[in-house]
């Protein structure tokens, strides 16, 4: 056999060398336009965001952010673990009860139920140094029920009846602060009276916020014969779930009255709890269909919400039934 001369070596390596440096070339334009894909996708994403995204003074514009919601919200709030992932959680968590962040009119009846905004941000901003971090009924109930994890200091805030000064004045005080809230919808409560809009709704789901029952049209459950409270009940959960494409698996009493047969209702229509207006700390322990909430009321400062939360810890469960004033 004839051996290979030096010169056809230096050819084989030479054709060698050609060819790495071909397809390191052909490598790096792949990477290349690699780069340009993922560019252009992040500049689409933030042109979504910001030419159809609610902006907090126009949002109330009828379909404004409506294509942004299903396109940008599992970017910013992927779904939660479905399996479990370690043992249930016995952490007891203070649930928040707000109702409209606005200073109350001179003649309003319950000037209570109005914390001004820049009180709100306040709270919520002591909350946070105090190690608070916010979070859902939902990531309660699955950290209680499937061991899914819950920051160090848990806290849940809800927000009754569907003011706009929620979705105006409180969503992006918890959207700066990267907290959902918990809305307890009252679907007949419409923009003409101070009511959320749709799109309002829409908008406050897409930054993460969890959607609550809170009936039709606000009444005391406790007086209602067995029709009327079904639709109240179940009809406003599924009137909810149609309208937004949402669980709704909670449900929020009314004035915080109920009893036996109303709670009964709230299960019979499918959902895992409801809460109160009666003070404490929600825990696992609890009847999930009677949790406690910590009010809010207007003129709390910063350090009294913060001692409010840590003295209400110790309160007593609610009882089987409440038909008192509630204010929720």
């Amino acid at each position: 056999m004839t051996e290979p001369s030096p010169w056809s070596r230096l050819d084989e390596d030479a054709g060698r060398r050609r060819e790495e440096r071909r397809l390191a070339a052909m490598r790096a334009r792949e990477r290349r336009r690699l780069y340009v894909v993922i560019a252009l996708a992040v500049l689409v994403a933030a042109a979504v965001v910001g030419l159809l995204w609610p902006s907090d003074g126009n949002a109330a514009v009828p379909g404004r952010g409506e294509l942004a919601i299903p396109l940008v919200a599992p970017l910013f709030h992927p779904a939660a673990p479905t399996g479990p992932t370690g043992p249930p959680s016995h952490k007891p968590v203070p649930i928040l009860m707000y109702h409209v962040i606005h200073s109350p009119p001179a003649s309003v009846r319950y000037p209570a139920l109005y914390v001004p905004p820049a009180e709100f941000a306040a709270q919520v901003a002591a909350l946070k140094r105090a190690g608070y971090h916010g979070v859902t009924l939902d990531q309660v109930r699955s950290a209680w029920t499937k061991g899914t994890p819950l920051p160090r200091k848990p806290v849940v805030l809800s927000f009754d009846d569907g003011y706009r000064s929620q979705f105006a004045k409180a969503m992006p005080v918890l959207r700066r602060a990267g907290w959902p809230g918990d809305l307890d919808l009252q679907i007949d409560l419409p923009p003409s009276q101070g009511g959320l809009t749709a799109s309002d709704v829409r908008a406050m789901i897409a930054a993460g916020w969890e959607v609550d029952a809170h009936t039709i049209t606000h009444p005391d459950l406790t007086t209602l014969d067995a029709p009327a409270l079904q639709r109240e009940v179940a009809g406003s959960r599924r009137i909810l779930q149609h309208r937004f494409g949402v669980p709704v698996n909670w449900f929020c009493y009314p004035a915080g009255r109920y009893d036996p047969t109303v709670e009964a209702a709230v299960k019979r229509a499918g959902f895992v709890g409801a809460t109160t207006t009666l003070p404490g700390w929600a825990t696992r322990s609890d009847d999930p269909y009677r949790l406690p909430r910590v009010r809010v009321n207007g003129g709390t400062s910063p350090d009294a919400l913060l001692g409010e939360v840590t003295s209400e810890r110790a309160a007593a469960p609610p009882s089987p039934s409440f038909g008192g004033a509630g204010g929720g």
